[in-house]
């Protein structure tokens, strides 16, 4: 990976749409080259999908939630478990296993708290939580789906330094 790859990730991340030429262009590379690093990135793993951005209001999921869940039993299995129970459920966009005081975090959409309260019930049907404490997101202020990319360990003295 080098600043040209890094260019073509930033490039990326804010349109997936852009074609492979304009691409080349806005980094300073002909077409086929400009391809190959893509390929070879997508092949490495460090580009894992490309996807379609929807409104949350106009497929009416405009309600998020963060759902901080304890649990008692801190086994693999239960863990396995409550992962399979978590895929199960389309409401839920992000599932994170947490240090400190909670065990787990949840970003939940839903078009309103109707259709959390019937959530949570199908969840705790499920499996065992012993508390399950959930935040309304009044406002989002900022949202992305960019990763931060000043970080990116970079090969000095290649193409693109």
């Amino acid at each position: 990976m080098d600043r040209l790859d890094r260019k073509i990730l930033r490039l990326l991340q804010s349109d997936t749409t852009l074609a492979v030429a304009d691409i080349g262009k806005k980094v300073g590379l002909s077409t086929t080259p400009c391809w190959r690093r893509i390929q070879k990135m997508e092949e490495e793993g460090v580009i894992k999908g490309r996807v379609a951005l929807l409104d949350p209001e106009k497929v009416n999921a405009n309600v998020t939630v963060f759902v901080a869940i304890r649990t008692n039993t801190h086994s693999v299995e239960w863990l396995r478990r409550f992962s399979e129970v978590i895929a199960g459920f389309p409401e839920v966009l992000e599932f994170y296993r947490m240090s400190g005081d909670v065990d787990y975090l949840l970003r939940v959409v839903v078009p309103d708290i109707g259709a959390y309260d019937a959530f949570y019930k199908k969840l705790i049907e499920k499996i065992e939580i012993r508390d399950v404490s959930s935040s309304f997101a009044m406002e989002q202020i900022k949202f992305s789906t960019e990763l931060p990319l000043d970080y990116m360990k970079l090969e000095s003295g290649k193409n693109g330094d």
